[in-house]
């Protein structure tokens, strides 16, 4: 079998579809990516997996005129490379990809479409449901299988009657080997080598610098918790438009000799295995790898309310969740953290159960059944 997989830039199969390309080569499949080339702002990032890949020049904007040229190139590479399944992802590269398709769909080849968090969800904004929701449907006509990767998308996809067989994975899998528990002595070990203190308090914050990401909200927590905490330290992983907003921020706050910018980090899980808690002040989530990373190492976490954060996280048991862009009740649940070791150790032991649903192994045996049973 001859798979073709899409998204609007490289790094978002590097990131999220290993996984699925394992699969498919055990299964003697033929992997080929199409996406834009944006490895080089992801500090070395590789898409060495896949057996050839095509550089298009997807625009996230629909209005960029780059999007009417990525489609003549990306209906050409299906035409001459009659795919048996063609997988697409992200929202531009999903539709563009399906309009592209459409005659090869014609003639036999299976489209597949994963939704990595619909941009409608109970609380969105009404005009999402306006726009996104009827795109959504009408482009599921344009798919044999829409793969939802949380609860509420799913049953919102089966509900509404999308015109494709739904179905729903846990995610798209953390590698449990990368990210796992370790001792109280190891974790001492690894933070002298990393040069961080014994007893400092590190707080860690993973994601691409957006907008919706809402990493202020955590420079902002960083106020109230150095008041009890003089030491402790905020590391924001992760590299993208906003990084200058962030750091100035960070200079108006008084906050530069508490919170440190890592940049787009290959290996997380060095500081995944020396960290206190993690936080999360997304606005919007589809299913967040960050929190599964933080509940297979071991680690608690206090985020904001939405779709994702509620999939992983049940408040009070595993983890706590508190309003978006409340300041006060986040720093609140970071010191009770830091200043109990009894509910920390506990909510850990229950993400830890509960993360393992979205590993590698779990997931890859719900791809294994959408392909080939």
């Amino acid at each position: 079998m001859k798979v073709l997989l899409t998204a609007t830039v490289q790094s978002h199969i590097c990131q999220f579809h290993k996984p699925l390309v394992e699969v498919l080569h055990a299964h003697g499949c033929e992997v080929h990516v199409a996406a834009r080339n944006n490895l080089a702002e992801k500090n070395g990032l590789k898409l060495d997996f896949a057996d050839k890949v095509f550089d298009i020049p997807f625009n996230r904007s629909p209005k960029s005129s780059d999007n009417l040229r990525a489609k003549k190139m990306l209906k050409r590479i299906i035409d001459d490379g009659h795919y048996d399944v063609i997988h697409c992802n992200t929202p531009v590269g999903g539709i563009i990809t399906r309009l592209a398709a459409q005659k090869a769909r014609k003639k036999g080849t299976k489209v597949f479409y994963t939704a990595h968090g619909f941009h409608f969800y109970d609380g969105a904004p009404k005009k999402n449901w306006m726009v996104y929701y009827p795109l959504e449907k009408d482009f599921s006509r344009k798919c044999d299988k829409l793969i939802c990767i949380n609860e509420e998308d799913y049953q919102t996809a089966k509900a509404k009657g999308f015109h494709c067989q739904v179905e729903r994975i846990h995610g798209v899998g953390v590698d449990e080997k990368r990210f796992f528990p370790v001792d109280e002595a190891e974790k001492l070990r690894l933070r002298k080598e990393m040069g961080y203190g014994e007893n400092q308090k590190l707080i860690l914050c993973v994601g691409e610098l957006l907008p919706n990401k809402n990493q202020k909200m955590a420079i902002h927590a960083m106020q109230k918790i150095v008041e009890e905490y003089p030491d402790a330290l905020l590391l924001i992983a992760g590299n993208g438009p906003e990084q200058q907003n962030l750091e100035n921020e960070i200079r108006l706050c008084g906050m530069e000799d508490n919170i440190k910018m890592l940049g787009y980090c290959t290996h997380l899980q060095d500081y995944q295995h020396i960290i206190d808690v993690l936080v999360s002040c997304s606005y919007r989530e589809g299913l967040p790898l960050n929190i599964v990373e933080t509940m297979l190492s071991g680690n608690p976490v206090v985020a904001t309310i939405n779709r994702g954060h509620k999939e992983l996280i049940h408040d009070g048991e595993n983890g706590y969740l508190v309003n978006r862009d409340d300041v006060d009740a986040m720093a609140g649940r970071v010191l009770h953290l830091f200043d109990d070791a009894q509910p920390a150790q506990e909510c850990s032991k229950r993400a830890f159960d509960i993360a393992m649903d979205y590993c590698f192994t779990s997931v890859k045996k719900e791809l294994e059944e959408i392909y080939f049973l």
